[in-house]
């Protein structure tokens, strides 16, 4: 089992992978405890690259006819086969009402702690923990959240400037965070959409889909209309995040 250390900025403490709980807890339907929102990322995708400079939000509103008390545990967590990790840590809890608060945890990964390993990229477990005033401990996963890894994306039309009617070459590489070794990698087999956006015109249309090779590279022939700006995407997956190139203008004589 691989173990990681996550920085609780808000809870300004340490924290250790690995979840021990000082009581059992008890679900919404024993304690009154209502979960009314769940937020992490502000709902987009946790994307990782390879710097180890990345952080994101956990963000729980929660209800108890008694008000919540400052504190409990979140936690983002995957389990797949012998390889665990986790993120977490103690929230700081701001009462909007009498009965209502939310409770936010900000995480900032650690320039000498390890990324997950790759086999864990996917969705990740949201486990919320969190105290009643008049004494209930609630906990429960709360659905899921993805973690993925980066992914990056070249486009490259010739040649610049191209005569009407003559085949303009269009290529491009497909490559996505390695978190087992710190690099980024070509991604094989992959579906990019190859765009096009004529000069003067504010929208991009696909052309033709193209998948990478072993190497993630991507090179396709198109014929030289009119002047525009050509761009691949690439809608990502369950693992890795979608990325989408700048296009390239490609003056047409």
């Amino acid at each position: 089992m691989r173990t990681a250390s996550i920085r609780a900025v808000l809870a300004g403490a340490l924290v250790l992978s690995g979840s021990a709980f000082a009581a059992p807890a008890a679900s919404a339907t024993e304690t009154g405890v209502v979960i009314q929102k769940v937020s992490v990322h502000g709902g987009k995708p946790i994307v990782f690259g390879t710097s180890r400079t990345e952080s994101f939000t956990i963000s729980v509103t929660a209800y108890d006819d008694s008000g919540i008390r400052n504190g409990g545990f979140l936690e983002i967590e995957r389990e797949k086969g012998d390889e665990y990790w986790t993120f977490h840590g103690v929230p700081r809890c701001t009462a909007t009402s009498s009965t209502t608060s939310t409770c936010k945890l900000t995480v900032e990964l650690e320039k000498d702690v390890d990324l997950p390993r790759n086999v864990l990229a996917g969705p990740w477990d949201v486990y919320v923990e969190l105290d009643s005033k008049d004494g209930d401990h609630y906990g429960e996963v709360q659905g899921t959240h993805p973690l993925l890894r980066r992914s990056t994306l070249t486009v490259d039309a010739a040649p610049e400037p191209v005569a009407k009617g003559r085949t303009l070459t269009v290529k491009g590489r497909l490559t996505r965070a390695n978190w087992d070794r710190y690099r980024y990698d070509g991604y094989g087999s992959q579906a990019a959409r190859l765009q096009f956006r004529a000069a003067g015109s504010t929208t991009y249309s696909t052309v033709r889909t193209v998948n990478t090779d072993s190497s993630g590279n991507l090179r396709t022939g198109v014929t030289a209309a009119r002047d525009g700006y050509w761009r691949w995407v690439f809608g990502g997956t369950s693992t890795t995040a979608a990325v989408t190139t700048k296009g390239d203008f490609v003056d047409v004589r």
